[in-house]
């Protein structure tokens, strides 16, 4: 996808930031559909026949989840390959003359190495950390807010329904995550201007880092609260919680949207050969 998005931009970094921008709002989009699918817990009323003496309710919602989002992909993957036309990428008198210009290897990529100074470095680094911190979020969120906010389990079956009702409730905040993610990349670009790319991207990974820390704030505050007899978390650290998750949308949107070697130009206004 990335190598379409710099093939269609031809190498500009205003295009490619923007297309990065339409690229994010789209999959915000579709991320919104998506958890609302997973929040909702009467999908196997819909599709009675995925429950089965195997298969329980929560069983039939996720299947049922799975099912539509199977018939979506084939119907909007038929849709683009039957309306899209891709010009071809050299001329029918060129193709018997081939040009020399060769694609990098591996080897050329490492070489590009020597280009980078010091604030570069730094980049990559705080870029590497950046994503080591967002892929534990992205799997275990809703896995989060079951366990330490609804304090269920889906191995025990006397919680498991507390369990499943958290991992709705974190599909719901989700949900709230990608809405906030497609505000920000229709408005990204016009920050990038008024702000600076380096200034958003360095707020973005300070207001990450301290939504992580509110979610650990949370997570203490929960494991020392009483909750009622029906076992549900208080409004207070519930809110809380789909607050911090409806915040890491911003955050998410401009690592979203920014990738090298553009990332790199725009940081620091050189070209960084690939």
């Amino acid at each position: 996808m990335l190598i379409l998005i710099f093939s269609i931009s031809e190498n500009d970094p205003r295009r490619t930031r923007i297309a990065n921008a339409y690229f994010s709002l789209f999959m915000a989009l579709g991320n919104i559909l998506g958890y609302a699918t997973g929040a909702y817990s009467g999908w196997y009323k819909i599709f009675p026949f995925t429950v089965t003496p195997s298969c329980s309710i929560s069983c039939a919602n996720l299947k049922s989840a799975f099912l539509l989002d199977i018939i979506n992909l084939e119907l909007t993957t038929s849709i683009t390959v039957a309306s899209l036309l891709e010009p071809p990428s050299i001329r029918l008198d060129e193709a018997d003359h081939p040009s020399t210009e060769q694609e990098a290897f591996l080897w050329e990529l490492f070489g590009s190495f020597r280009y980078f100074t010091l604030p570069v470095w730094m980049v990559l680094i705080v870029t590497a950390l950046t994503w080591i911190g967002w892929f534990p979020f992205i799997l275990f969120d809703t896995d989060w807010m079951g366990r330490e906010i609804y304090r269920g389990s889906p191995d025990d079956p006397s919680i498991t329904q507390s369990y499943h009702d958290g991992v709705r409730m974190g599909s719901f905040g989700l949900m709230l995550n990608s809405v906030l993610l497609g505000f920000t990349s229709i408005v990204l670009e016009k920050l990038c201007r008024k702000w600076g790319a380096g200034l958003v991207w360095g707020v973005s990974n300070i207001l990450m880092a301290l939504c992580f820390v509110a979610m650990l704030v949370i997570t203490y505050v929960a494991k020392n609260m009483d909750y009622p007899p029906s076992g549900v978390p208080p409004t207070g650290i519930v809110i809380a919680s789909l607050v911090v998750f409806t915040i890491l949308g911003a955050p998410l949107a401009v690592s979203n949207n920014f990738f090298p070697p553009e990332f790199l130009q725009v940081l620091t206004g050189v070209w960084y050969p690939y």
